[in-house]
């Protein structure tokens, strides 16, 4: 296990080929234990539910080298679909601290904000957190294999990124796009 929880033979991407569509419930985040995501969602599989764990690659500097490591997208939260009959049973998780919740009630993550950071993932392309935005023009992907994804898009260095939001608790995607691939989302 490294520092992040993860081992070393993790793969960043291997969550993101399944077919989340069978499992039946909605997707809420989970907030856990720092550096204890891959602990959690190795225990909540293990309980038979469905997870999902955005990891990304990156450098990180020590004080005589650097190391690639795998983190998670979104540190501290991970995805999980259920019933909410099933709400118990994941909060007695070890490592659980809380269903992301409006009030009383969990609160899920639209489906549609999963499965684009599942895309965007899957895609290949250098995906990275940002800082959370709410404003700025909305664009949809138009062709390749990031095609529909909805989000925000944004310039930085010369180059376009396409920033995806997780509303719910407050945090962001970015992956970089080419100009000419995406269209303004009207209304």
């Amino acid at each position: 296990m490294n520092r992040a929880g993860l081992s070393s033979d993790y793969s960043p991407f291997a969550s993101e080929t399944r077919d989340f569509a069978r499992f039946s419930g909605a997707w809420y985040a989970l907030t856990v234990r720092p550096q204890h995501e891959k602990t959690v969602e190795l225990a909540l599989v293990a309980k038979g539910l469905t997870t999902y764990l955005p990891v990304f690659e990156t450098v990180r500097k020590w004080s005589d080298r650097f190391k690639k490591l795998v983190v998670p997208l979104f540190p501290g939260y991970i995805f999980c679909r259920f019933d909410t009959s099933s709400r118990v049973q994941v909060l007695r998780t070890p490592g659980v601290i809380s269903i992301v919740s409006a009030g009383q009630n969990p609160t899920p993550v639209p489906d549609a904000q999963v499965e684009a950071v599942q895309k965007m993932l899957a895609s290949g392309s250098p995906v990275e957190p940002c800082r959370y935005l709410q404003e700025g023009e909305r664009v949809r992907i138009e062709e390749g294999p990031m095609a529909g994804i909805e989000g925000i898009l944004l310039e930085v260095r010369d180059a376009c990124r396409l920033v995806v939001s997780i509303e719910l608790f407050q945090r962001s995607v970015s992956v970089q796009i080419h100009r000419e691939s995406v269209v303004p989302v009207r209304g």
